[in-house]
């Protein structure tokens, strides 16, 4: 039966205050984040039947949006009660939990309707059963343009990521490592980046073009992080690196371009960041 996965709903979504069947949404062909990419998203960890850190996702959200200048349609209280219904209306104890936020409908052309009326759709999904692979990956030929306040956000248009990835499949790599335009070290594709050097772990800091990333704030509050501008060669001289997203958590990254990043293995802080995740 379409949409059902092991007894799994998977056709039941929530937009805009109610929980509905995946036939009966309608995105408004004028929706400007279907024409535009005018919009917003969260991935979001889910446990039994809840998401615990939609707070921090919720507020990652309305800082962007404010920026942006899309009105927020829901309080927090409401995305709460949104996860856990269309968790319960999919079967999902766990799993993940897409919430996209867009403009909304709009005239043609550039220039946003005021006011606008935005369109907030969550959807609840499996996870992958294994996860990802540890990551090899390749420098991606396409700059992260950290002066721009996109950057920062995390925007529906995805498709300077989409393009470095295909490259780095197209090269052998599972991953891709994006420079900004500076040639400091920026981000992987949907992950955020760490190296340890001499027992010193280190990660790029925000103005070099890095979102805020959840599960790299929850690490620097755990642990001792210098956030500063990293190079390529610190990176391919480091001891270990990983890479950091809300699903897949700590993913060890074992080379770049073909050359090991120490040992080739994952390392003992690796390690350490899963083990402190992972028991929080």
């Amino acid at each position: 039966m379409r949409g059902r996965r092991r007894g799994l709903k998977l056709d039941w979504l929530w937009q805009d205050g109610r929980l509905c069947p995946a036939q009966e949404v309608f995105i408004d062909p004028a929706d400007r984040g279907l024409l535009l990419g005018d919009g917003l998203f969260e991935t979001m960890r889910a446990s039994r039947g809840n998401v615990p850190l939609l707070h921090l996702h919720a507020a990652r959200l309305a800082a962007s949006a404010e920026e942006l200048g899309i009105p927020l349609p829901h309080d927090l209280a409401e995305l709460h009660r949104a996860a856990r219904e269309v968790l319960a209306g999919t079967g999902l104890a766990d799993g993940a939990v897409r919430l996209t936020l867009t403009r909304g409908a709009g005239p043609r052309g550039l220039l946003p309707p005021e006011p606008c009326r935005p369109m907030l759709l969550l959807r609840a999904l499996p996870m992958a059963g294994s996860g990802p692979a540890p990551a090899n990956a390749v420098t991606a030929a396409i700059p992260r343009n950290e002066r721009s306040p996109l950057s920062r956000m995390k925007t529906l248009g995805c498709l300077d990521q989409i393009l470095c990835l295909r490259a780095a499949l197209a090269a052998g790599g599972n991953e891709a490592i994006l420079l900004n335009t500076r040639g400091d070290l920026a981000c992987a594709t949907s992950a955020n980046l760490f190296l340890v050097k001499d027992g010193t772990l280190c990660t790029p800091d925000l103005a070099s073009g890095v979102l805020p990333g959840i599960t790299r704030a929850r690490l620097m509050a755990a642990l001792p992080v210098e956030e500063r501008p990293l190079r390529r060669d610190e990176l391919l001289a480091a001891d270990e690196a990983f890479l950091t997203n809300s699903l897949t958590g700590v993913r060890p990254l074992l080379s770049l371009d073909g050359q090991p990043i120490g040992t080739g293995q994952p390392g003992p802080v690796t390690a350490r960041a899963k083990q402190l995740l992972e028991a929080a």
